[in-house]
């Protein structure tokens, strides 16, 4: 591994992992939106056969790896580690949902960014061991998320109008030496408090974050947004979005021609009532192994940039009028090894 200089925040991979399985389950609603048919596994009652919400989201992605092993055409056993996080308290489901799996265990949190932190976490491990594969998982669940950050959803609050609607999915990437998408460079996130206090405007919160990741990136490799195919965040939802767009415009970059986000990729926000688009875990998860991927194998793309953000929220602090730090994990995933 190596980057341009001491200094720099880019790591260029040596040795180029390929993601040569990955899957995505998720509830009802997911499988309603735009992407509903690109998803591998649905459960319309969002119970995955299990009996409370936390346990169903370890469900999820019990499901969502065994697909991508099965994709993969690697056993589980084999797995060199496993890289796996949600946004329940110690990692709940996580922990519970991929007991079965004997493979060294890593439990993340980065919130709604986990998904990318993982696949730098991966990455990072693969060059500095001799494993073959390694796997990355991560989910959210609405009824679990909403009870530990909001209120249960049988308390039937109102949603303001910034607030995003936390998805209930599980992805798993299955990293190795193979035919698939590459991931050729890293640029790991700063946390970044701007001072948002509201936890109904997580967009707002993460938005800095992004900005900041994306602008580190864009310095410190001379390139700029049009040599990429796409460029994606997530999730920043509408909120989100339409400020990253503005503070990167405002700086001199601009990201609109191929600027997307997978809060607004997820949802018809309109059709569906979610208000400022989707968030979680799973969020950009799902997007990045549903839509971005498939795109990337049937050379649609060729280049990519994927930025999944994360609001580091304490739901104890944000009662006690803390303000919300975010994140920003950058992946950049091309369809060839060799740039």
């Amino acid at each position: 591994m190596e980057g341009n200089n001491r200094k720099s925040g880019i790591i260029r991979l040596k040795r180029c992992p390929s993601i040569i399985g990955h899957a995505a389950a998720v509830g009802k609603k997911e499988h309603e939106g735009p992407l509903g048919a690109q998803f591998d596994y649905h459960d319309a009652t969002d119970r995955f056969g299990q009996k409370t919400w936390e346990l169903s989201e370890g469900e999820m992605q019990h499901i969502a790896l065994n697909l991508a092993l099965a994709k993969a055409k690697v056993p589980a056993d084999s797995l060199g580690a496993l890289f796996a996080g949600d946004l329940i308290n110690q990692c709940t489901s996580s922990s519970y949902g991929l007991l079965d799996i004997n493979a060294p265990f890593f439990g993340l949190y980065g919130a709604c960014s986990t998904s990318a932190e993982g696949l730098i976490l991966a990455s990072l491990w693969m060059n500095s061991t001799e494993s073959g594969s390694a796997a990355v998982v991560t989910s959210s669940h609405n009824c679990s998320a909403e009870r530990q950050f909001r209120f249960p959803v049988e308390y039937g609050g109102i949603r303001t109008p910034t607030s995003q609607w936390t998805v209930t999915g599980a992805a798993a990437f299955i990293l190795g030496d193979g035919q698939g998408a590459y991931i050729t460079e890293l640029m790991p996130g700063k946390s970044i408090d701007r001072g948002i206090t509201d936890p109904n405007n997580m967009g707002a919160a993460m938005a800095p974050a992004a900005v900041d990741t994306l602008t580190r990136y864009f310095r410190e490799s001379g390139m700029k947004p049009s040599d990429f195919d796409a460029i994606f965040t997530g999730d920043l939802g509408f909120e989100g979005h339409s400020i990253v767009n503005e503070m990167m415009c405002a700086d001199g970059i601009n990201l609109s021609d191929n600027y997307l986000d997978c809060g607004l990729l997820i949802y018809d926000r309109e059709g569906q009532d979610m208000h400022a688009g989707g968030s979680g875990c799973g969020c950009s998860a799902s997007v990045l192994s549903a839509y971005i991927l498939p795109k990337l194998e049937k050379g649609e793309y060729h280049d990519i940039l994927f930025v999944a953000t994360g609001a580091l929220m304490s739901p104890m602090l944000v009662l006690q009028g803390q303000s919300i730090p975010g994140i920003a994990h950058l992946v950049r995933i091309t369809k060839e090894r060799n740039l």
